[in-house]
């Protein structure tokens, strides 16, 4: 590791907010990660990870701790116990889109529709990333990591990190702690080896986006250049010259609500049914069984509503901005909140804070914001 010049975090994230840190370590390799974070963890010290800067979004003042930046890269190709998948092992710095383009050009199939989210792959399951109806948690396989209470690196599968939607026992959702105080420091999928042919589309959010109508194979080249080309026109693909893409992607997460409140809304509202666990079991031990099987508990069924149309209907127009505010909403897309150049965190937190409000007072729900908050409130 490497302690270097405290780099203000405004030029290392993409919502361009936040003063240099007290401290910066820049860790290269996997044993450098390792040792930056027990040498800060034995100071006690505050600190925070901070891979591609996508999600997060960092409050004004100096930040009175040590930012360790994760710069580990390396993608190396294994062995699946699966007949037709391929298994990989990528570092947590390694850029996501870098890796997506990897996957495709070697006819991996399996998070192609992911092209083109920005941050690292480390990151990606702390938020169980997804898009247009493809999420990490459906082809990852384990992840190694080392723990902040014991400082001890193990390997994790999939099955216990409490994958959901976009959370999982490592996000520090708003007005919470994570569940487990870990950092990921490598990422392990199966993806399904196609080739140049590609594979059948299934997932609906999927074949609308790309205007699928028939049931034939799909290259994953063709899949991911027209997901690109849809993030771009939406504004969610950096481009320095772009003011619109100086967000930290969606702002607020789509409303996961009980299908009661769901039927309130307009019926205009875009809306996806989330799936229960029809799959679940109930076991009775042999020698416990008494000739009665109790009822199956009832499950409530759960609707995500669209957030971006819940904004625009609550008057909030793509472009608007508060009075006197360097912040605004996207001109491409309402769920984004942009720096539209010079904006302090708390001109981009006033005006979500006012969007939060009228989308309150207008279908009563609260939109919880998507990014990591970093000294900073809501």
């Amino acid at each position: 590791m490497t302690e270097i010049t405290p780099i203000p975090l405004s030029q290392l994230t993409t919502l361009r907010t936040g003063a240099a840190p007290e401290r910066m370590l820049d860790a290269t390799t996997t044993p450098e990660l390792i040792d930056a974070l027990r040498e800060v963890w034995s100071r006690g010290e505050e600190w925070f990870v901070l891979g591609g800067g996508s999600n997060l979004f960092v409050g004004d003042e100096p930040y009175a701790g040590t930012v360790i930046r994760v710069l580990t890269s390396g993608i190396e190709r294994l062995e699946s116990p699966h007949a037709g998948l391929v298994r990989v092992r990528i570092q947590a710095g390694h850029d996501w889109d870098a890796f997506v383009a990897y996957t495709v050009e070697h006819g991996l199939a399996g998070v192609e529709a992911m092209s083109g989210i920005p941050g690292t792959v480390g990151a990606a399951p702390v938020q169980n990333v997804g898009a247009y109806g493809q999420e990490i948690q459906e082809t990852l396989v384990e992840v190694e990591l080392i723990d902040e209470l014991t400082g001890e690196v193990s390997t994790v599968p999939a099955s216990e990190l409490g994958l959901g939607f976009r959370t999982s026992v490592f996000k520090h959702h708003y007005g919470s702690v994570p569940q487990r105080h870990a950092v990921i420091l490598s990422v392990t999928l199966d993806l399904a080896e196609v080739g140049e042919a590609g594979r059948i589309v299934r997932g609906e959010q999927l074949r609308r986006a790309l205007g699928l109508t028939d049931e034939k194979p799909v290259p994953l080249a063709l899949v991911r250049d027209e997901i690109l080309r849809i993030r771009a026109s939406k504004g969610m693909l950096l481009n320095p010259y772009d003011p619109d893409t100086s967000s930290a992607g969606s702002f607020f997460q789509n409303a996961i609500v009980a299908e009661s409140v769901a039927r309130q809304l307009p019926p205009e509202c875009p809306r996806w049914p989330v799936a229960p666990d029809l799959d679940a079991v109930t076991i009775i031990p042999l020698g416990a069984y008494e000739g009665y099987v109790p009822p199956t508990s009832t499950v409530r069924s759960e609707v995500k509503v669209s957030a971006g149309w819940l904004i625009e209907h609550a008057g909030i127009s793509k472009g608007f901005k508060l009075p006197r505010s360097r912040a605004g909403v996207s001109t491409k897309h309402a769920l984004a909140l942009t720096n539209r150049g010079g904006a302090s965190a708390g001109e981009i937190a006033e005006l979500a804070r006012f969007i939060q409000a009228r989308v309150h007072a207008e279908f009563g729900l609260l939109l919880q914001p998507e990014p990591v908050l970093v000294d900073v409130e809501l």
